[in-house]
């Protein structure tokens, strides 16, 4: 198996300030191919948002995908992939 195997997996993101969904979009809209499902949250109490995407894709993908959102000031990003199969496994 090679690392550039597609897995599917996480990412959770929280806004702590508005002002940067678009920007925050803007990233998705350039990694749309690996998002399989999308959930937005608004809270308009302060102005915050947490967005859930389920994603299949490379572990790097993934990874430029987060890197690019976490480099956001006010964005917090944590993600999770399903484990690797060993080589003698079946599909």
């Amino acid at each position: 198996m090679t690392s550039a195997e597609k897995r599917i997996g996480f990412v959770g993101i929280i806004i702590e300030h508005r002002e940067k969904v678009q920007e925050v979009n803007r990233i998705l809209s350039l990694f749309g191919d690996m998002i399989r499902g999308r959930i937005g949250v608004p809270n308009q109490e302060d102005h915050t948002a947490v967005i859930g995407l389920i994603v299949e894709g490379t572990n790097e993908r993934v990874g430029a995908l987060t890197g690019k959102l976490g480099n956001i000031p006010g964005i917090t990003v944590k993600s999770a992939l399903s484990a690797k199969k060993e080589r003698n496994e079946n599909p």
